[in-house]
């Protein structure tokens, strides 16, 4: 699930004066329903993935694209757009964003080749990249800090909660009594109706700053994690040896490495490298990369257990994640008091090492599965798990750092999220494909290779255990917030 932008506060935002264009109840409307697009493009595909693969001929590797495309530009590109909604205008890079996205999903509804939807995915990541962030300063900029902003923003949060949480039921339905095209093609008439009120009704504002933007870095990120994520795939076809894996693997990590080279020397970087000095900034980017890797595949294989194994429909599917989904909502609810009692360190462990049980217990998974006795226990553990974790784990990242710092940190540790489930999927499909392929792709290979790949999963989940029991600070002052 896609994590929010960072919050900006009164430190960091500086406005030109601007007139109320409209009312406050009309701005919360326009700006929660671009963050509901956002979010919910994330988890409304999956439900649909048996079926574009049947419509487009994708193979099992070339599938976690669909997903992959969208989220590696979406974390890669979405601290510049926050910077570019403050250099930019609040207004103009939200209409530029939703114009982008809107256009994005025209073209993933009409395509024809896979090709073609990935490469509209991946501009849809781009729109949402600079979109998102955008949606939350113009209501910190709307809305008088105090009460009202506080309401303002806890609405923002549960909208974005909320279109991660109905992905599933919402793509299920489409899927079921349209067509897969329409999971994308319903953002074009939502997305178009939002325009048109955006440009008519929303207040341009915009920071006065003289800082500038770090394209370089943005685009350098993303290509870097993109090459990598490739490489990885090419692997299960044809070995870790071969040149179409290696070179790929190889050019990702120079672009990396490139990428570091231009935070240290850049006047205003995307990603400022001093910060990870800070333990609590590097340790808990470290657990969330790991936790993301494994967590984020979840929502992605049990959609094709459920239709390709199971042989569910795809509205079947959309319900069984109901579950799924008012558990992880649970745990992002419950964990800010759990933290005050237990400490942020220890939740957080405890949050993984209930995932890692409901993984490693959905890794048992067959083709003669129920969802009584197969997905549900399973699926609650490691839902309830993940929301649990992901609070306390951004508590420490922003533990340490200056208040001025707090926003970047918060957007860093949900980059950090994001960059590690689109590794993680490539990964995890990988392994996945490794064991289908050799049972040719019949329901006992299906289950086989999905039920490796929660394995997997748990063995890096624990790996992220280890690392927030060994490096996490543990200290109250460390995690006040």
């Amino acid at each position: 699930m896609v994590r929010m932008p960072p919050i900006a506060t009164s430190a960091t935002l500086s406005e030109t004066p601007r007139r109320t264009a409209a009312p406050a109840w009309l701005v919360m409307v326009l700006v929660c329903a671009g963050q509901f697009l956002v979010v919910l493009d994330v988890s409304v595909v999956n439900v649909a993935l048996p079926a574009v693969r049947s419509g487009l001929g994708l193979s099992e590797l070339g599938l976690q694209w669909i997903v992959n495309a969208y989220v590696i530009t979406f974390a890669g590109f979405m601290l510049l757009g926050g910077r570019a909604a403050d250099l930019f205008g609040r207004k103009r890079i939200f209409v530029v964003g939703l114009a982008l996205f809107t256009l994005a999903s025209l073209g993933g509804g009409l395509a024809q080749e896979p090709w073609q939807l990935i490469a509209a995915r991946t501009v849809q990541g781009v729109g949402a990249a600079v979109l998102s962030p955008a949606t939350l300063t113009i209501l910190t900029t709307s809305f008088p800090a105090g009460a009202a902003r506080t309401r303002a923003i806890a609405t923002w949060t549960a909208v974005g909660a909320g279109g991660g949480a109905v992905g599933g039921l919402v793509g299920g339905v489409l899927t079921e009594y349209l067509s897969w095209r329409w999971v994308l093609l319903i953002n074009v008439p939502v997305g178009a109706l939002v325009l048109t009120g955006a440009v008519l009704w929303l207040t341009e504002s915009r920071r006065d700053t003289g800082r500038r933007l770090d394209v370089p870095g943005a685009l350098l990120v993303t290509g870097g994690l993109g090459l990598v994520a490739y490489g990885i795939v090419q692997t299960e076809t044809d070995g870790w040896t071969s040149a179409s894996a290696l070179l790929p693997l190889a050019a990702g990590l120079l672009v990396v490495a490139a990428f570091i080279a231009v935070e240290a020397r850049a006047k205003a970087p995307l990603m400022p490298l001093g910060l990870f000095r800070l333990r609590s900034v590097s340790s808990a980017n470290a657990a969330m990369v790991l936790a993301g890797a494994a967590m984020f595949s979840m929502w992605y294989f049990l959609s094709l257990y459920m239709q390709n194994v199971l042989g569910y429909r795809p509205l079947q599917a959309g319900l069984s994640f109901i579950p799924h989904s008012l558990s992880i909502v649970l745990g992002s609810k419950i964990a800010p008091r759990l933290m005050n009692r237990v400490g942020a360190k220890s939740l957080a462990v405890t949050g993984a090492v209930i995932s890692a049980s409901g993984m490693l217990w959905q890794g048992a998974m067959g083709a003669d599965g129920t969802y009584l006795s197969t997905l549900l226990g399973p699926g609650i553990l490691m839902a309830f798990g993940a929301g649990l974790t992901a609070t306390p784990v951004a508590s420490i990242a922003t533990s340490g750092a200056d208040p001025a710092d707090q926003g970047l940190v918060s957007g860093l540790i949900n980059t950090s999220r994001q960059m590690g489930g689109a590794l993680g999927l490539s990964i995890l499909s990988t392994v996945a494909a490794s064991r289908i392929e050799t049972g040719h792709g019949s329901p006992v290979a299906l289950a086989g290779g999905y039920g490796l790949a929660f394995q997997v999963g748990s063995a890096v989940l624990l790996g992220s255990i280890v690392l927030m029991v060994v490096a996490l600070p543990r200290r109250r002052a460390d995690i006040a917030h």
